[in-house]
């Protein structure tokens, strides 16, 4: 294939501006053939390089706790559980591709997290995800919502891992770009953890997995710009994913790491062996020469410069220990996989590529990454004018809703409230048997094998927050995942993220996004939950507007003891409810002023960490004591809703309550109010003595509201609910919106 001539006009074609064009001639000593450029724009894209972010993330906690592999370090963050053993975790983005593909686009999201962690040596235990849509009542959102649930499900059910939490919100600012961010959790042996590292001159460079093929070409550069009306002609930038091949690669991998025969292996994920070989070389300061006619293909005629771009899934490079390459490559033929030598490690820190016998590129693999000669950008920042004007909103000329029933019943049966059971019954959720608590309670528990101690695992934001006060509504993020966390018996250990925004080259967008930064800084260092590790996902817009600013939190925290692990749902009869925490009446982004008044408004409700740690600890101690039969946070829908959820959670034993809340104001501004660090909490009558000495010692201020029991939610003796009527609103709302057939 004659290449064409490389100009500027070219490289701007290939995302890279004409800056970065001439520090590349700049670099080399001379202009870039075709290949070159074509590696150089998706390892300078915002996907790989980080460019506009990664200033402002070292600002973040990446050391303390319990962390042995901090941020960028490797595949995935590790954090020592004890006994031997860390858990290895992540979550990514597939944004955009799951907006033009959505089953393949999710798939290959779940697929790509999942290679991170096992190519760590640790076995996946569990996944979770965290997914925005628009509103249900668009075709489009549905075809888009269905297709991902599909893909994610039939992926993770295929390869055998549980899913086990997430969530799911609706708004109209994720129609035209939703958000698709898939996790994984997996577990280690402290003493076979893999790098992603080549080093050790002649060590020979393997390619394993699937053949490669055209998907996923500019995948990388794809996920770095907008989404317009001409993204639907990138479908070839969609990758395909085999679920099948990836169960089999799992096996593999992790059998060549147990027997350490191997030097390092990464992930051939986003910009495929451009993005391995040159990573792998710059971490271990070594080099590469590569021969692409080793590499298997399943298409014809294909050029260097599209297979050193192939995103195609389900492959890894790896390098073998000397005198273990026939081993490496019986245990792939064995599970019936290529495995192929394509190259060597060099020491001069050059990665060269040859195609039919004629060198394609020579590059310095330093030049070409994240933390290396990739460009580092920080962008201009202006506070939106918006803010200002929503902060300044008049809560008290909100007018008086109609009725509490019916305004509770709108809340209750809102989609971002409502169970997502229509969506985690088409995930396995069950499978491998570790999981102790799956979807739909405050965090997942999962068991680790061998030991008395469990993982409680759980992704959380709350985008609405984060739009109208960005530090704040990200410090909310990382607390109410840590609370999440500690309801159901954990301790917080440490979070990855996937931080979801608009262009960085807005300057409004740009002041969120640092903004954001700050407050996740503050937060994890407050709890000591380091990050290991995450993904920025930029331009997140739509022709029509950005979405919310969404940093999503992936949190895992550690359950010492399985007699520790908690839930939310009542237990039994004539328990005693207690409300731990206080009440500001905030509606600030509230999901009772959307829902009930079509309202955006406000500032995000306050967040105090001092006053977070301490509920938190105290629940902990709680647990501890065998003090508590249930647990659970008070967060969208206020405490009406949670008290709801308590009641109702259990389909099968579903147990009414009679409470008195009591009421400042207005009775919606108390019943609805989102303000933080408010557990929920049910105590045995015979340990009310016991239970109220230990609050009463500290600083956390507790009420005790009521009594479970009966058939009916009652509120203030004013309100009654009939259960069997909040389960149908609460558990069929969203399978009615999708047309299915309860």
């Amino acid at each position: 294939m004659q290449e064409p001539e490389v100009t500027l006009n070219l490289a701007l074609e290939h995302g890279l501006t004409e800056e970065e064009f001439n520090w590349i001639r700049e670099r080399l000593g001379r202009t870039p053939n075709f290949s070159e450029l074509g590696v150089f724009s998706v390892m300078w894209s915002e996907h790989c390089s980080y460019k506009n972010s990664i200033a402002l993330l070292k600002t973040l906690p990446r050391s303390g706790g319990r962390l042995l592999v901090g941020a960028g370090e490797e595949n995935a963050g590790l954090v020592d559980i004890g006994d031997g053993y860390a858990v290895a975790f992540k979550i990514e983005s597939h944004n955009h591709p799951s907006a033009v593909e959505p089953y393949q686009g999710a798939a290959t999201g779940v697929g790509g997290i999942l290679r991170d962690i096992f190519t760590m040596g640790a076995r996946p235990i569990a996944a979770l995800n965290s997914l925005r849509f628009g509103s249900l009542d668009d075709a489009r959102t549905r075809y888009l919502f269905e297709g991902v649930v599909k893909g994610i499900g039939d992926y993770g059910n295929c390869f055998g891992v549980p899913t086990v939490a997430g969530e799911v919100y609706f708004d109209e600012s994720y129609k035209g770009n939703p958000l698709v961010n898939a996790m994984a959790v997996g577990i280690v042996n402290t003493d076979r953890v893999a790098s992603a590292v080549a080093k050790g001159k002649g060590n020979k460079v393997m390619i394993v997995g699937s053949a490669t093929g055209r998907d996923g070409i500019h995948g990388a550069t794809f996920a770095s710009e907008e989404i317009s009306e001409k993204s639907e002609a990138k479908r070839p930038s969609v990758q395909v994913g085999d679920p099948f091949t990836e169960k089999l690669l799992l096996e593999a991998t992790l059998e060549i790491i147990k027997n350490d025969w191997i030097v390092g292996i990464q992930d051939m994920g986003a910009a495929g062996i451009s993005c391995s070989t040159s990573e792998m070389s710059a971490k271990g300061e070594a080099g590469m020469k590569i021969n692409l006619d080793k590499v298997p293909l399943r298409e014809e005629d294909m050029s260097a410069y599209e297979i050193m771009l192939s995103e195609s899934q389900e492959r890894m490079l790896v390098v073998a220990k000397p005198g273990h390459e026939e081993d490496v490559i019986k245990t792939f033929e064995k599970w019936d996989l290529n495995c192929e030598i394509i190259g060597e490690v060099t020491d001069d820190g050059i990665l060269e590529i040859y195609h039919h016998g004629e060198k394609k590129a020579e590059m310095y693999a330093y030049d070409l990454v994240l933390g290396g000669g990739a460009p580092v950008y920080i962008r201009d920042t202006k506070e939106p004018e918006y803010l200002a004007k929503k902060h300044q909103y008049d809560f008290s000329k909100l007018p008086l809703p109609e009725s509490i029933e019916d305004s509770f019943e709108k809340v209750i049966s809102s989609p971002n409230i409502a169970s997502k059971k229509w969506v985690y019954e088409q995930y396995d959720s069950m499978v491998r048997t570790n999981t102790i608590v799956g979807p739909g309670s405050d965090s997942a528990v999962i068991y680790v094998k061998d030991t008395n101690k469990a993982l409680a695992v759980k992704t959380d934001c709350n985008g609405r927050y984060v739009y109208l006060n960005p530090k704040v509504g990200t410090k909310i993020a990382v607390a109410e995942s840590a609370r999440n966390i500690v309801c159901s018996g954990g301790i917080p250990l440490a979070i990855t993220n996937c931080l979801n925004f608009g262009n960085p080259y807005k300057p409004e967008v740009y002041w969120m996004f640092k903004k954001a930064i700050e407050g996740m800084k503050e937060s994890c260092e407050f709890f000591n939950t380091p990050v290991t590790g995450g993904n920025v996902s930029f331009y997140n817009e739509s022709p029509d507007s950005a979405v919310y600013p969404t940093p999503v939190i992936g949190m895992v925290g550690l359950i010492e003891n399985l007699d520790n692990i908690t839930t939310s749902e009542f237990k039994k009869e004539d328990d005693l409810i207690y409300l731990l925490g206080v009440d500001y009446e905030e509606l600030g982004g509230s999901e009772y002023l959307k829902v009930v008044h079509n309202l955006v408004e406000g500032n995000s409700p306050r967040i105090d960490l001092q006053d977070e740690k301490d509920l938190q600890e105290l629940v902990l101690d709680l647990i501890d004591k065998k003090l508590i039969n249930s647990a659970h946070d008070i967060s969208e829908g206020g405490i009406i809703t949670a008290l709801a959820e308590c009641c109702i959670g259990n389909e099968k034993n579903q147990i009414g309550a009679k409470v008195n809340i009591p009421v400042i104001g207005r009775e919606d501004f108390t019943f609805f109010s989102e303000s933080q660090s408010r557990i929920l909490i049910s105590v045995t009558i015979g340990n009310q003595e016991k239970f109220e000495e230990i609050p009463s010692k500290g600083f956390v201020p507790y009420q005790l509201i009521g009594k479970t029991g009966g058939n009916k939610m009652v509120v203030n003796d004013k309100y009654s609910f009939n259960l069997e009527k909040l389960s149908e609103l609460y558990f069929n709302s969203i399978s009615r919106k999708m047309n299915v057939t309860v």
